[in-house]
């Protein structure tokens, strides 16, 4: 690992740029609750060396962190040397314990931040982690010869292309690394679901079926049960996401626009949206619930796509998109390095950012015990928008500035909006932004620290 390689700070990456045992114990903590993750000490966000540290320092830190830790966590470290002294990335997995700090706080990871927990949320999650690590335990059945090595080759090269490193271990060596095999060379639940030649033979519930109905009803024509295609997708979760999408794509209607002098091409639904619920109901389904798989449900007004057991962890309706919590990690991971997750925990605040600019309604989503639907509409919004000088009568001088910025680059954050009104105060820019939602100009996207505006 190298200092070049790493990511910005997020979900599953933190920076310590000074040693700090109570930061560190929050991050541990936070980690172990979540979806593990790697905490680089020594340097900043940007890569710079902010203390040299030496491997006495960093462990005298790192113990005084673990007895904060309740119960105690487990991590690795190793150094890397940098200009200016060397840098320690501490390693922490995903636990299947429920841990705290001993004030008796409970922290998660919520995008570059550490949140604590209040009273359900704590219950829910205890009772997620009781669930046990299905992902880690052996596939009863499957041998190493059951996995498809040109598959594994295919997600070491993605994934030396994301990380812009050399892989030098042995294939076995990386599937052991990622959970794919355990340590007496047996796939796991993981291993098969990513990498098995015949996946459906040890995890028949783990495939996709698509059908498509004439109408907005799930019947037939003249009102009598039936569809018009039906498709049963199977394979190792790589080539089920490939595939679905396809057959989405291919029943999608189709239209087009002409801009100067070429032609654009539009699609029913946009297509990142339909990717992500794809991908989401792929990576987060519960795969210990047989007898049902993920469904795609095809209607003339709009699409569902439903996934098998309800929502993990502290997740609700209501905290989807600003939470993240995976029920299956290192499948999460796995796709994420495969590059089918393009960033780690903004997939639904994108989803809603892109049917809204396409003039569609934002997503539905409905939880229940035992699955959890999303459902795209189709149809777009064909009022006309007030034109920009109507909108510029009744805001301020500096909402017209926003919404220009927006207009040169999509979107805007608090922070942007105080770099170009920087001697205003933030809550005034604040309410500003807050009066331009409230009157259906722009769309507030995610929450807290990850918020940004839209036109809507």
């Amino acid at each position: 690992m190298t200092l070049a390689s790493l990511r910005p700070a997020g979900q599953m990456m933190a920076y310590l740029p000074l040693p700090d045992a109570e930061a560190l114990a929050e991050t541990l903590v936070a980690f172990a609750n979540g979806d593990g993750g790697t905490v680089v000490a020594g340097a900043d966000e940007k890569g710079r060396v902010t203390q040299g540290l030496y491997a006495d320092e960093i462990e005298s830190v790192l113990r005084a962190a673990e007895r904060k830790c309740r119960p105690a966590i487990h991590v690795g470290w190793e150094q890397m040397e940098a200009p200016g002294g060397a840098v320690f990335a501490i390693t922490v997995a995903r636990s299947p314990e429920l841990h705290s700090l001993d004030d008796g706080r409970v922290l998660i990871r919520m995008g570059n931040e550490n949140r604590p927990l209040a009273g359900d949320e704590i219950r829910q999650l205890a009772a997620t982690k009781s669930a046990g690590d299905f992902e880690a335990e052996a596939a009863p059945g499957a041998k190493r010869e059951d996995l498809d090595d040109e598959l594994i080759a295919e997600y070491i090269e993605k994934r030396q292309a994301r990380q812009r490193r050399a892989i030098t271990g042995a294939p076995d060596d990386v599937l052991r690394e990622i959970h794919a095999l355990d340590y007496a060379g047996n796939p796991t639940h993981s291993g098969v679901l990513l990498f098995a030649k015949n996946t459906q033979q040890f995890l028949p519930q783990s495939g996709i079926v698509f059908v498509k109905f004439i109408g907005a009803e799930p019947r037939g024509e003249d009102g009598l049960a039936g569809y018009g295609r039906r498709e049963e997708i199977g394979g190792p979760l790589a080539r089920v996401i490939e595939r679905a999408w396809q057959v989405v794509y291919e029943e999608m209607a189709m239209g087009a626009v002409v801009k100067g002098l070429e032609r654009q091409d539009i699609t029913e639904y946009p297509p990142f949206a339909v990717r992500e619920a794809l991908v989401n109901a792929v990576c987060h389904r519960d795969y210990r619930l047989r007898g049902r798989r993920i469904e795609i449900r095809m209607y003339s007004d709009r699409m569902e796509v439903i996934s098998p057991g309800g929502l993990p962890g502290f997740i609700t309706v209501d905290n989807l998109v600003e939470e993240h919590f995976s029920r299956n990690p290192r499948l999460v991971n796995g796709l994420f390095q495969w590059g089918y997750i393009e960033e780690l925990g903004l997939g639904i605040d994108r989803m809603i950012e892109e049917l809204v600019q396409h003039g569609h309604a934002p997503p539905r989503f409905k939880d229940q015990p035992y699955s959890f639907t999303v459902t795209l509409f189709n149809a777009r919004e064909r009022k006309a928008a007030p034109a920009a000088g109507a909108w510029q009568k009744s805001m301020n001088e500096r909402q017209a500035r926003a919404l220009t910025y927006i207009r040169e680059h999509g979107s805007i954050t608090n922070r942007d909006y105080q770099s170009i009104c920087s001697d205003v105060s933030p809550e005034t820019l604040r309410i500003d932004l807050a009066d331009l939602v409230d009157r259906g100009i722009l769309l507030k996207v995610g929450a807290k620290k990850g918020t940004y505006y839209i036109l809507k």
